[in-house]
């Protein structure tokens, strides 16, 4: 936030340090939706789609692209992983048979330049023997970007209510 020193523009009169005031507030009350993406948004969006779509069909390779080797993930249940550990769930995972889809939704960005932090609603569906479970949890990654491109190095997964 710019901080503006009202005294100079009250000798100028009362009217013009209304008008600041008024500019100054109206700008930071713009919604979200109304301000500009960050620049990376585009591209971390895809990257994240591409994962969870990934994800449901259990593909190791972009799992293994998509973590950075030296990722600290947190689980729903509090347990902490390292991407051997992830690998060797996916590869369970595809073996039990089951069908994934994993979404997200109310995603939020924050772009530091070379480090995101990409906030969601993940969406897990998985169906077993006919039966459909919808489960919602709470995502933040924190991406780097490396080699032209981005890897997550901490994921941290919260259980959540249907909506929150």
């Amino acid at each position: 936030m710019k901080y503006i020193d009202l005294r100079s523009t009250m000798r100028g009169g009362m009217p013009v340090a209304i008008a600041l005031l008024t500019v100054a507030l109206c700008a930071s009350a713009q919604s979200p939706e109304s301000q500009k993406a960050p620049p990376q948004a585009k591209q971390l969006t895809s990257q994240l789609e591409e994962f969870l779509d990934a994800a449901g069909r259990g593909d190791r390779a972009v799992f293994d692209r998509f973590f950075a080797d030296d990722v600290v993930y947190t689980r729903s249940a509090g347990v902490t992983v390292d991407k051997a550990e992830i690998l060797k769930n996916v590869d369970r995972r595809d073996a039990t048979g089951g069908k994934n889809k994993f979404s997200a939704d109310d995603v939020t960005i924050h772009d530091y330049g070379t480090t995101a932090i990409v906030n969601f609603r993940l969406v897990a569906q998985s169906e077993k023997d006919g039966k459909t479970d919808t489960a919602h949890y709470r995502n933040t990654a924190t991406f780097l970007k490396r080699n032209n491109g981005w890897q997550v190095v901490a994921w941290q997964s919260t259980k959540a209510p249907a909506k929150d």
